[in-house]
């Protein structure tokens, strides 16, 4: 059964930077495009960002674009997002999943990400 880790979140000043983690064990994320999404308190979840297999194909949510960074390695299993000039708004829980429609797939736990000063 593939399992999914995130790791890295944790409290960061606003315009700080942090790097997420996404690791599978049980199998191969290489099959797989790899979604990013958050979920903050009270609101929808919404996909972050998407990295295609083999990562030749990258996309980005409107208020991460220019600010993140996804990529992959097959190799290490692990696929990360980073995120800079983070933003109090940019506070969830963020998860990775082996999909990016946001309806299918295998999750992970999910990571806290909290931007406060």
């Amino acid at each position: 059964q593939l399992q999914l880790v995130e790791s890295g979140g944790g409290l960061v000043q606003p315009g700080g930077s942090l790097t997420l983690s996404c690791t599978a064990s049980g199998g191969s994320l290489e099959h797989y495009p790899i979604g990013w999404f958050r979920q903050a308190p009270g609101k929808e979840r919404e996909e972050v960002s998407c990295i295609s297999r083999g990562g030749i194909v990258t996309s980005y949510e409107e208020s991460v674009r220019g600010r993140a960074t996804i990529s992959r390695d097959d190799a290490k299993n692990t696929v990360w997002l980073q995120v800079a000039s983070l933003k109090r708004e940019d506070t969830a829980v963020y998860y990775c999943a082996t999909d990016c429609s946001g309806t299918t797939g295998q999750w992970g736990q999910g990571t806290q990400v909290t931007v406060s000063s």
